[in-house]
């Protein structure tokens, strides 16, 4: 049974950093893209970065883009993002998900996790 499970989340004031993980059960991971999105309340789910199985490609959001880094370690099976200079709009439940594809589109991932809380004071 595949399933993702996100962990990291928390509150933190502007400017600081958090580092969410994914770890993967019951696939071989690094067959397949890492992407991670997040939705605020009363917004619709959006991307925020993909790394592709092997790891050499990495896209992100504009709005993330030099802030956030993404990576992942296929011994243990986790994928990561590396959260800095956050802002209050990065507020959001953040999810990862997975894909054969590098791919920004939501429709095109088939496993998510259940999500985790990132919530930036201002």
């Amino acid at each position: 049974q595949v399933q993702l499970v996100e962990s990291g989340g928390g509150v933190v004031q502007t400017g600081g950093s958090l580092k969410l993980s994914c770890e993967a059960f019951g696939i071989t991971f690094n067959r397949y893209s890492v992407g991670w999105f997040r939705q605020a309340p009363g917004k619709e789910r959006e991307f925020v970065s993909v790394i592709s199985g092997s790891g050499y490609i990495k896209n992100y959001s504009e709005a993330v883009r030099g802030r956030f880094t993404i990576s992942r370690d296929d011994d243990k099976n986790i994928g990561y993002l590396h959260m800095t200079s956050l802002k209050p709009e990065d507020t959001a439940v953040y999810y990862c998900a997975r894909s054969n594809l590098v791919l920004t589109s939501a429709g095109d991932y088939d496993y998510w996790g259940q999500g985790t809380q990132v919530t930036v004071s201002s």
